[in-house]
């Protein structure tokens, strides 16, 4: 936590707060003593800048915000509709511009806080069909360290954790295909995939680290050239 103490409870924020992985780092921040929202896109529509500061207007203060909200809308770029594009752009990178903008005012006056952008392997990795989602998630990774350098002078950190393919209830359907399963292993050092647990205590462990900002974090054993 925190050197700068405040008078309130440790308080976080999750975006797309009814996922998996975002209910596994609730319940890790709350074991770890935090007050944690979670709201859905019926509190919080991140693509909605009037939704944005109706929410965080509400708030006394903040110590960490994690933008986990996020879309996919996989196609070739052949076939990608303008719609398509925009659609991951605005709930991916934009949505975590207009949410990190609302939380850096609050931290910025309070003099300590932490931005967490959930990335993606695909930013570094390009896939095939994910030009959107990959464009997205490349562009959140700048806007991290932009954050980082901007608001460093005032303690608040900003990072980016990629947390790698998880079995979640979004993903669990592509795992039954065996062949598919198979090939995505194959690209695993270790030859498995990371857990929502396992991310979630992560960024817990990051949050301690008081001195770090501006920085990537990939979670799993997918290994990729440096340039």
């Amino acid at each position: 936590m925190s050197s700068q103490t405040p008078s309130r409870p440790f308080s976080a924020v999750i975006t797309g707060g009814a996922g998996d992985l975002a209910q596994a780092i609730a319940a890790e921040l709350q074991s770890a003593g935090y007050a944690v929202l979670t709201p859905g896109r019926e509190e919080l529509d991140v693509t909605s800048s009037d939704s944005v500061r109706r929410y965080f207007a509400a708030l006394p203060g903040l110590d960490l915000l994690i933008n986990n909200a996020g879309v996919c809308r996989d196609v070739s770029l052949a076939k990608m509709t303008e719609a398509e594009f925009d659609h991951v752009i605005d709930v991916n990178l934009k949505g975590a511009f207009l949410v990190s903008q609302a939380a850096v005012k609050l931290m910025s006056k309070q003099r300590h806080g932490h931005i967490v952008n959930i990335g993606s392997y695909s930013a570094l990795s390009g896939p095939a069909g994910q030009a959107n989602y990959a464009a997205a998630k490349a562009g959140l990774i700048g806007l991290t360290q932009s954050i980082a350098k901007e608001y460093g002078a005032r303690n608040v950190r900003a990072n980016c954790v990629l947390p790698g393919f998880l079995e979640t209830k979004m993903t669990r359907h592509l795992l039954e295909d065996a062949a598919w399963r198979e090939s995505l292993l194959s690209q695993h050092a270790l030859g498995r995939v990371n857990t929502a647990q396992d991310v979630a205590r992560f960024v817990v462990f990051l949050q301690g680290l008081e001195n770090v900002s501006g920085q990537v974090f990939q979670l799993d054993s997918r290994v990729h050239r440096w340039a």
